[in-house]
C-alpha cells in the first residue's frame, strides 16, 4: 500500500485543521500529492416565488465553499488540489471524491464532542467508516495544536487471521514509505468481573499471542524494524495504556472480517481501539 493521493475533509472548525494537518503531515513525508475536499449540502429547486429565496441560497452556499476553501489555503498553500463537492452527507461525499479522484486515503478530524487528544465518531466517520473504498484516516480533536515534526512509528493492533495479515503487509509498506519502524501488538482484554480467567489459562493466551506476533513479524524484518508487543487490561483502553504512544505515532487497524469486501467496516474492537487511542488511527479496508 504506497499512498500517492491523500484526499483531506475539510470544513472551518478546529476538527478540519486537524485532519488538514495530518494530511498535510502523510502527504509531506510520503510525497503524496494533497487535495483539500469541502462537501457543501445541495440547494433545493424552488419553482415561482420560491426562485428568488433559491437563489440567495445557493449564492450562500457558494459563499460558506469558498471562504472555507480560503481558510484551508492558509494552512495548506499553493500546490494543493481544493475542490468543492455537493452531498447530502459529508461522508458520502468524501467516498464519491474519493473513488473518482482516484485518491489512497481520506482524513478527517474528531467529531467536536470527543475529549481533547482522542478520537471521536460523528456522522461524517460514521459514513466513512462503513463504506469507504479507500483506508480512512482520523486525526484526535486538538492534533493541529501541537503536530510532530514527521511520523517516527507505525503500530499495528494486530489479531491472528487472513484481514490481520493483509493489514501487517499493508503497513509494512506504509511503514517503508515513511521511514520508519513498525510495531505489532495484540490485545490480550480480560474479561470482567463477572468472568474471571484463570492464571494459567490467561498465560497460555499471552504465549499464543507472542507466538502469533513472532510469526506475523517474521517474513517483514528483512526490509522494516519489526517490534511486537501484547498488551494487558480489563478494557482495551486500559490494555492501549499499558505502552508509550509518542506523538510522532500512527495506529493502524484491520476492518472487520464480516465486512463488505474492498471497503472499510469497523467492528466492535476496532471501535473500542478507535475511541481509546491517543494517537491518529488509520482503518484498512479488508482488501488492504
Amino acid at each position: 500500500m504506497i499512498f500517492e493521493y491523500v484526499l483531506s475533509g475539510f470544513i472551518p472548525e478546529p476538527r478540519g485543521r486537524d485532519g488538514l494537518t495530518l494530511a498535510m503531515l502523510l502527504a509531506r513525508q510520503t510525497g503524496a500529492r494533497l487535495a483539500v475536499a469541502y462537501v457543501q449540502p445541495p440547494a433545493w429547486s424552488a419553482p415561482g416565488p420560491g426562485k428568488a429565496e433559491e437563489t440567495v441560497w445557493r449564492a450562500y452556499l457558494e459563499e460558506q465553499a469558498a471562504a472555507a476553501l480560503t481558510q484551508a489555503r492558509k494552512l495548506a498553500g499553493d500546490g494543493v488540489d481544493y475542490v468543492v463537492r455537493t452531498d447530502k452527507g459529508s461522508g458520502r461525499g468524501l467516498v464519491e471524491l474519493a473513488r473518482g479522484r482516484g485518491a489512497d486515503v481520506v482524513v478527517i478530524g474528531s467529531a467536536p464532542q470527543g475529549a481533547r487528544g482522542r478520537i471521536s465518531l460523528g456522522s461524517t466517520a460514521d459514513q466513512l467508516l462503513h463504506s469507504s473504498s479507500v483506508p480512512v484516516l482520523l486525526a484526535p480533536r486538538g492534533y493541529a495544536e501541537d503536530p510532530p515534526a514527521a511520523f517516527d512509528r507505525l503500530t499495528v493492533a494486530y489479531r491472528r487471521g487472513a484481514g490481520a495479515d493483509a493489514a501487517v503487509t499493508a503497513a509494512a509498506k506504509v511503514a517503508l514509505s515513511l521511514s520508519v519502524p513498525l510495531r505489532l501488538v495484540t490485545l490480550v482484554v480480560r474479561s470482567g468481573r463477572r468472568v474471571r480467567i484463570e492464571e494459567e489459562m490467561l498465560a497460555r493466551l499471552r504465549d499464543q499471542a507472542v507466538a502469533d506476533l513472532e510469526a506475523a513479524a517474521r517474513g517483514h524484518r528483512r526490509r522494516v524494524g519489526v517490534e511486537v508487543e501484547v498488551l494487558e487490561g480489563r478494557t482495551v483502553a486500559r490494555a492501549l495504556a499499558e505502552t508509550s504512544w509518542p506523538s510522532g505515532e500512527l495506529l493502524i487497524c484491520a476492518s472487520s472480517g464480516s465486512g463488505p469486501l474492498r471497503r472499510v467496516f469497523l467492528g466492535d474492537t476496532s471501535l473500542k481501539i478507535v475511541r481509546a487511542a491517543t494517537c491518529p488511527v488509520m482503518m484498512l479496508t479488508r482488501q488492504a
